[in-house]
């Protein structure tokens, strides 16, 4: 990921959240939604039945943000919550 700034923080019940951060330019914009898209397609293809929240059978969801600010500039926020398996193919794919 060029401009996805992830963290990842621990949550109870075998869950962690991992938070892509971008804030660009608008004439970067795009290059952040196609890292977006690279990540939501990893994680449907990946993990393709299991999309919802964990206690419905879920592996994984996620939620996406995307702001204009003042001045042009684009804040994201991609948001991926997920058991331990899903977190640590994320890792493998992602570093």
């Amino acid at each position: 990921m060029d401009y996805l700034q992830f963290s990842l923080d621990a949550v109870d019940d075998g869950l962690a959240t991992l938070e892509g951060l971008a804030s660009t330019p608008k004439d970067r914009h795009a290059r952040v939604m196609a890292e977006v898209k690279t990540v939501l397609d990893w994680a449907w293809r990946a993990f393709p039945d299991t999309h919802g929240p964990v206690d419905e059978g879920g592996q994984w969801q996620h939620d996406l943000l995307v702001t204009e600010e003042p001045g042009g500039w684009h804040t994201v926020v991609l948001t991926l919550t997920g058991t331990d398996e899903f977190i640590a193919a994320w890792h493998a794919a992602f570093g």
